[in-house]
Order: structure tokens, then sequence, then C-alpha cells
């Protein structure tokens, strides 16, 4: 019982956490696999199978504000799902401890982005131009990063773009589209690891937490400001990582 309470109240308040910023996936991970002792695939698949439902919700509220780019979002993530398909197969080929050194350090990273990165958001541009192969060979990268390091998606593929000239809201609304396409060859991997009878009862409890966190983060989007949440998460995720890489 205590795990499956501590497994809804993580996804409630990471999914809030996507709800309000489009970041904090990376968290689920480091949780399952980190702190719970899950084996790593167990931790990959509840925690991916999160990120689907995050991403089919907060992608078509950006698309109903008009701050999805089609265009640019289906270039990536037609890389992506080949991408996240390779990243898979390289996390099963992988040792379990080296996959979560690489999860740790892709958190660190992650944690640093976000307190250096500033979100100054530009008027509405055009669509990006750059020639289709270089956005789907970024999606394919990407793509295969996230899903050997349980990252997600958004919290890396989001500041590349708006580095790239992607308006911030557009990078948001494109990574979360794009997550989904990570989340779902992510998905077929690594629940073919594991044990059903646990699994899917595991799997149930969490996707339904992540979805009301995510509905309920996205619903007070406007009243709370997220750039502190955002500070917190990336404070919270630095120190863990170290912590964690310190002591294995």
């Amino acid at each position: 019982m205590i795990e499956y309470l501590i497994i809804i109240l993580a996804n409630l308040l990471v999914g809030g956490m996507i709800g309000l910023t489009g970041i904090a996936g990376f968290l689920l991970p480091m949780l399952y696999s980190g702190f719970m002792g899950m084996p790593a695939a167990q931790g990959m698949a509840l925690s991916f199978f999160a990120f689907l439902i995050s991403g089919v919700l907060g992608s078509w509220n950006y698309y109903k504000a008009k701050n999805l780019d089609a265009r640019l979002g289906i270039l990536i993530s037609a890389g992506s799902l080949a991408g996240a398909a390779m990243g898979v197969w390289l996390n099963l080929m992988i040792d379990e401890s080296v996959v979560k050194k690489i999860l740790y350090l892709v958190v660190l990273v992650s944690g640093i982005s976000i307190l250096l990165r500033k979100d100054k958001e530009r008027g509405r541009e055009e669509s990006l131009h750059l020639p289709a192969g270089v956005m789907v060979a970024f999606g394919f990268v990407t793509g295969a990063v996230c899903a050997l390091s349980g990252a997600g998606g958004p919290i890396l593929v989001m500041p590349l773009l708006v580095v790239m000239g992607v308006s911030v809201k557009t990078a948001v609304g494109v990574a979360l589209f794009n997550s989904i396409f990570i989340a779902i060859p992510s998905c077929i991997g690594y629940s073919m690891q594991c044990e059903p009878e646990t699994f899917i009862t595991l799997l149930a409890v969490s996707m339904v937490s992540h979805g009301v966190g995510v509905w309920a983060g996205s619903r007070n989007a406007g009243i709370l400001r997220p750039e502190p949440l955002k500070k917190g998460v990336a404070v919270f995720s630095i120190c863990i990582a170290i912590f964690k890489l310190i002591t294995g």
C-alpha cells in the first residue's frame, strides 16, 4: 500500500508541475529506480506511459492555443520515433547500473539548463525554416537520448528549440507533442521486460494519477507563477543527481 501511495502522490505532483511548467517528468524514473528500487525497465515503462499521457493532454492544450507548429512537430517526431526505438534497444543492452548513471547525469545537466535558461518570449514567428532532413535527424538524436535515459522529451527538446529560434510557448508545445512519439516505442519496449502481474496494476494507478495531475496543473497555469517552480525543480534535481552519482 505504501508503494501505491508513493506512486499516486508522485504522479499527482509531477503531473501538476508538467501542467504548470512543461517540465519535471524526468523525476519519475529517478524516483522509481533510484529510490523505490524498481528494476530499471519497470521504472522506465511506468515513466514513459506517464509521459504519453502528459504529452497528449499538454500538446492538445497548446494546439488549441495555437502554440503548436504542426510541421516542425511532425518532422522532429518522425525522427524521434526511430530514435526512441534505438534508445530502448541500447538501454536493454547496457548494464542497469550504467543506465542509472546516465539517467542521473541527464537529470544533472537538465537541472543546470533550467537554472541557466532565460525564458524571454519572442513574438509569434514563422515556422522554423530548417531543412526537413536536419529536423528529422535532430528528432532521432534527442529521441534516442531521451528513451535511453528516461528523460522524457521536453526537458531536452524544448531548450534546444528555443536556442534555435523558436518562441518559448511554441517550443513547449512542439516538445510535448514530440514526447508522444518518444513514449510510444519506449512504452512498448520497456513494458515487454516487466512482470505483468504487478506491472498492470501499478500502471493503471500511475496513469490515472498522472493524468489528474497534468489536468489540474494546466487548469491552474494562469494562477501560479511557473518560474519559481521551475527553479525549485532545478535545484532539487541537481542536488538529488549529485547525491546519487556520489553514493551510487
